[in-house]
C-alpha cells in the first residue's frame, strides 16, 4: 500500500465523479470500493445508492486509477465521467464509503435523472445561453456556496440544503417564472449532479426547455479562459481545499471548524473569529462547553503540527 503522506507535493490526484445508473447490490459495491480505496491509499467520500454513485476521492494516481477501473466495471458505469485536479496536500482526512437512499438528497423519490434530466450545455456554449436576457439562470447550490462565487445574472435561492430546493421552486421560483416568463431555464451546480436532479424535477413540474451546465462549475473553470469567463469569485468544494478558481487553482478560503462554513480574508479578520473554534456566523450558536472543546481540539492539532504528526482528532472534523 502506498502511504499518501509520503507523496511529494503535486502527486495527489483528486477525482470528482458521479453517475445516475441503477445499482442492484449496493452492499457488494460498497464493500468492493472500500477495499480498493484502502489498497490504493485513497481517501475521500463515495456514496452508493440504488440510483447511482457520487463522490470525491484523492490519492496517488495509481490508486485513483484502480478505483475508477473498478467503478467502470459495474454494469451501467462504463461511461463514467470524472473531473480531475492535482494537489500537493491530501485534501481528505479519512475514507468514507456509505450507502444512501439518494446520492444527492432532494427528497423526491420518483425522479429518474438518468432519463429525465434537462439538456446538457457544454462550457464553451454556456456564456451565450446565460447572457441571453430571455434565459432564467438558477444556482442550485446552497446559500454559503453562492456567497463566495456565482455566474453573472444568476438567481440565488439561498437554500440551506438541496432538500429545500423543491419548496423554493414551488413558491419563489414559480413566482419568478410567472413574472419573467423566460424562454428557457439554465441551471448550474458544482459538478453537475444537483443539476441533473433539479432539471429532472423542473420537467416533472411541467417546465419545458430546461438546460444545465455539463460538468458543472468545475469543468467550466477548467476549460473556459478567465478573460472569457462570466464566473465571479471562487467555487466552494467539499474537501480541505475549500475553494477553487479558474484552472481549478486552490483559492484562499479556509473553513471555520465550528460550523464548517467557508471563510475569506475578511471573515478571518473578524474579531468574532477564533481559529478552530468559531466565526461570526456561528459564535452565538455554540455554548461555552462546545467552545472549550473546540479550543482544546485546536490546541492538540497545533501541538501535533509542531511534532510533524497528524492529529487523530482532526479526522472526526473532516
Amino acid at each position: 500500500m502506498t502511504d499518501s503522506k509520503s507523496l511529494n507535493p503535486g502527486e495527489i490526484r483528486v477525482a470528482a465523479l458521479y453517475r445516475f445508473a441503477a445499482i442492484k447490490d449496493v452492499e457488494a459495491v460498497q464493500a468492493r470500493l472500500h477495499s480498493v480505496c484502502e489498497a490504493g491509499a485513497v481517501k475521500g467520500t463515495l456514496l452508493v445508492a440504488t440510483e447511482g454513485l457520487n463522490g470525491t476521492i484523492a490519492g496517488p494516481e495509481s490508486g485513483i486509477e484502480a478505483v475508477l477501473a473498478d467503478i467502470r466495471a459495474i454494469p451501467g458505469f462504463a461511461d463514467l465521467e470524472v473531473k480531475y485536479a492535482w494537489t500537493g496536500d491530501m485534501p481528505f482526512l479519512r475514507l468514507k464509503v456509505r450507502i444512501k437512499r439518494e446520492i444527492v438528497t432532494m427528497g423526491q423519490p420518483d425522479l429518474d435523472p438518468a432519463r429525465q434530466a434537462g439538456v446538457y450545455v457544454a462550457p464553451q456554449d454556456w456564456n451565450a445561453l446565460i447572457a441571453d436576457p430571455t434565459t432564467l439562470v438558477i444556482d442550485t447550490r446552497n446559500d454559503y456556496e453562492g456567497e463566495i462565487g456565482s455566474f453573472e445574472r444568476a438567481v440565488q435561492p439561498n437554500t440551506r440544503s438541496f432538500r429545500d430546493f423543491p419548496d423554493w421552486f414551488r413558491t419563489d421560483g414559480r413566482a419568478l417564472m410567472d413574472q419573467m416568463k423566460p424562454q428557457r431555464v439554465a441551471m448550474y451546480c458544482t459538478g453537475g449532479i444537483r443539476c441533473e436532479k433539479s432539471t429532472a424535477f423542473l420537467k416533472a413540474e411541467g417546465v419545458e426547455n430546461v438546460h444545465h451546465l455539463e460538468g458543472g462549475i468545475l469543468r467550466y473553470l477548467e476549460e473556459v479562459e478567465p478573460a472569457d469567463s462570466l464566473w465571479r469569485g471562487d467555487c466552494f468544494v467539499f474537501d480541505e481545499r475549500v475553494s477553487v478558481g479558474h484552472g481549478l487553482v486552490q483559492g484562499d478560503h479556509t473553513l471555520c471548524r465550528g460550523c464548517r462554513m467557508p471563510l475569506d480574508a475578511e471573515g478571518r479578520a473578524s474579531p468574532h473569529f477564533i481559529e478552530g473554534v468559531c466565526c461570526k456566523r456561528c459564535r452565538d450558536t455554540r455554548d461555552d462547553a462546545q467552545r472549550l472543546r473546540y479550543a482544546e481540539r485546536q490546541r492538540q492539532i497545533e501541538l501535533a503540527r509542531l511534532r510533524g504528526t497528524e492529529h487523530l482528532g482532526r479526522r472526526e472534523d473532516g
